[in-house]
């Protein structure tokens, strides 16, 4: 145990407590958003969806898809034939092919930015292609949220083989010799997970993550009770 090797002890995740165990009431977010979400526009396009139809697709706030890869995408999404609500910041819609929106209005939402607890939480949400960033997997696997990765730096292909060879909450796209996304490849990837068996399977793992996670941070849980341990220790010193 990590206990008897360091003297730290483990708390989280770090979820908002109205998404977890709701003990508090008043803690519905992080106090902070790097980018204005257009909360209405998300949340009313998604109470219009079908439980687990949509995919929601997000490479975070950093992360800068390059042309061809941002087409590639389009496509993958355009040709999966899901509902899909894509976060593209405002500095990166420019890479969006022409009359893209316009071609998939009725199956797409695009928007700069979102309220992504909500999102995940949403009953419509079935799938998430990420970047893998820790931050959006912890929010995924915490909300029960199956996950098509899509890693592009740093910790996040470490990230990205937890999702899948840990977990079993996800699949991880396969790049081709140009280090490229293909569009046939990404809708590969979500069809396996909105459709497909093993999306079944994905679903009930990221279920029990997600119960896991609540009882981490309830009353008397693995969270819980470190925080008290901690807070104990400090009082007595």
């Amino acid at each position: 145990m990590i206990s008897q090797q360091w003297p730290v002890k483990t708390i989280g995740p770090a979820i908002p407590s109205i998404y977890l165990d709701k003990r508090l009431e008043d803690d519905k977010e992080y106090g902070v958003h790097l980018f204005k979400p257009d909360v209405d526009a998300c949340m009313k396009w998604l109470d219009t969806k079908e439980t687990d139809s949509v995919v929601y697709t997000s490479f975070g706030s950093l992360a800068s898809l390059g042309e061809e890869q941002m087409d590639e995408v389009t496509r993958g999404l355009k040709n999966s034939n899901c509902y899909f609500l894509w976060v593209v910041r405002e500095t990166e819609q420019k890479k969006l092919p022409p009359n893209f929106l316009q071609e998939t209005s009725e199956k797409g939402l695009v928007v700069s930015w979102c309220p992504q607890l909500e999102v995940l939480a949403h009953k419509a949400v079935g799938c998430f292609m990420t970047h893998c960033g820790w931050n959006s997997t912890l929010e995924a696997l915490s909300l029960g949220v199956p996950m098509v990765a899509m890693p592009v730096w740093t910790d996040q292909p470490t990230n990205a083989k937890f999702i899948v060879d840990a977990w079993k909450v996800g699949v991880r796209i396969k790049l081709d010799e140009r280090g490229i996304a293909t569009k046939e490849e990404i809708e590969l990837c979500i069809k396996e997970v909105i459709e497909g068996e093993r999306g079944k399977e994905m679903k009930m793992n990221s279920g029990r993550w997600k119960e896991l996670a609540k009882e981490a941070v309830d009353e008397g849980g693995s969270s819980d009770k470190n925080i008290e341990e901690f807070v104990a220790k400090l009082v007595q010193s």
